[in-house]
């Protein structure tokens, strides 16, 4: 029954590891684009890499005509808060409630 309860605390941790680091990655990407950054750097074209794919998605989901203005790094920041609130903190009661 531990191992379950320790499994889960360390996949919760782990998930709001990874949660927070993207998060990072996307408010990074979101403040390099008000630069104009060199399209050829290393670093933009990793982080464009990492973080357009899904941007993208929302962008196409969400249409914003007219606004001028991509609000699409705002989403998904507020969806991994939303999953930082929500699924992380469940996998921590569910693996207190194993013990």
């Amino acid at each position: 029954m531990y191992v379950l309860s320790n499994l889960l605390s360390a996949l919760a941790i782990v998930l709001d590891m990874a949660l927070t680091l993207y998060m990072w990655i996307i408010i990074i990407r979101a403040l390099l684009s008000w630069v104009n950054p060199d399209p050829y750097n290393p670093i933009v074209q990793f982080l464009n890499s990492i973080t357009e794919p899904l941007l993208h998605r929302i962008r196409k989901a969400v249409p914003m005509p007219g606004i001028g203005l991509d609000l699409s790094p705002i989403i998904v920041i507020l969806a991994i808060i939303f999953l930082q609130a929500f699924l992380v903190q469940s996998l921590k009661m569910a693996a207190l409630n194993l013990r």
